[in-house]
């Protein structure tokens, strides 16, 4: 297989059933979204399910549309045995830089949880903060359901409030690109200066204040 289509594989149960087999009957999908953003949270979810339910279909969040998304996110709530959300804040990331605020905003998800998982399936990353039995997977959206499941949720929380935030600060055009670095967005900032949800100390936002905070 090239790693193109490598690349492009569906998700599926095949690491939940490695972690059932070795005795773990908890595993929580860990995922984040907005890490490459000039504004707005980092945000994070953990999902846990029971079983394998059928979720034929779901991809990583970045592979489907936003309408599938939304039907996703509905679903995936109705079905899971848990799921909760957390978030790291533009302060915090500037303050902690990208990678403790995104691993903060994934332990505050996994703390979140109201079913106490016996093992993580991180996209990617490690948690050392947390004391529990993690496997990181690279590319783990695209090979975990679990991760999956949780990029989704994730990206549909972040895309609302990144929406609302729009009505406070109409200037951006926060619901067109919901932060991310578009050539419209820099020019919004290069105009009228960072608000209070920009990133200062990512390339491409000012660090003058702006009349608009």
């Amino acid at each position: 297989m090239s790693l193109a289509r490598a690349r492009r594989r569906e998700p599926d149960w095949g690491w939940e059933r490695r972690a059932a087999a070795r005795g773990f009957r908890r595993v929580a999908g860990v995922d984040e979204v907005g890490r490459g953003c000039l504004a707005g949270p980092v945000v994070a979810a953990a999902v846990v399910f029971e079983g394998a339910p059928d979720l034929r279909g779901l991809r990583d969040s970045k592979q489907l549309s936003e309408r599938a998304r939304q039907r996703w996110d509905e679903r995936l709530r109705r079905q899971a045995a848990g799921w909760a959300l957390g978030e790291a804040g533009a302060g915090e990331v500037d303050r902690l830089n990208i990678l403790v605020a995104t691993r903060l905003a994934m332990e505050r998800a996994v703390a979140a949880l109201d079913v106490e998982p016996d093992l993580l399936l991180v996209d990617a990353l490690e948690l050392p903060a947390l004391k529990m039995r993690q496997w990181s997977l690279v590319r783990g959206d695209e090979r975990s359901l679990s991760i999956a499941a949780a990029s989704v949720i994730a990206k549909v929380h972040r895309d609302q409030f990144m929406r609302q935030m729009d009505a406070l600060y109409p200037q951006y055009r926060f619901a067109r690109h919901k932060g991310y670095g578009t050539s419209a967005h820099r020019h919004a900032v290069a105009r009228w200066g960072p608000c209070a949800l920009h990133r200062l100390t990512f390339h491409g936002v000012s660090s003058r204040r702006s009349l608009s905070e």
